[in-house]
């Protein structure tokens, strides 16, 4: 089994910094997108950022501006830099793979992280 194991969430005040970090436990073939999302007791999960296999990028409106994600194909992880943290920013962040198994049948497979969290408060 794969597994994704994130790791940089904690305590930090508004406007500080946290980097967020998403390692497979082995390589993953035919990643088609790389990505973040958050959940907040009560909400749906929402999607943060993500990068694809052709390198295309798509943060979330509320994030544009401050987060940026990265990734390392050589350690297969993906990154994501949180700056000028926001009280609405906690919640738990889950590290999200997408691979293309069958392209014709339309087949895949999401591999999630047990996600890590993030608390931005004074």
């Amino acid at each position: 089994q794969v597994q994704l194991v994130e790791s940089g969430g904690g305590l930090v005040q508004p406007g500080g910094s946290l980097r967020l970090s998403c390692t497979a436990s082995r390589r993953i073939f035919s990643i088609e997108h790389m990505g973040w999302y958050r959940q907040v007791p009560g909400n749906q999960r929402e999607l943060v950022a993500r990068i694809t296999r052709d390198d295309s990028i798509t943060y979330a409106d509320s994030v544009k501006g401050r987060f940026t994600i990265s990734r390392d194909n050589a350690k297969n992880t993906v990154y994501l830099q949180m700056n000028s943290l926001k009280r609405e920013d906690t919640a738990v962040y889950y590290c999200n793979f997408g691979q293309t198994i069958a392209t014709m049948l339309g087949l895949s497979m999401n591999y999630w992280g047990k996600g890590t969290l993030v608390t931005v408060s004074s």
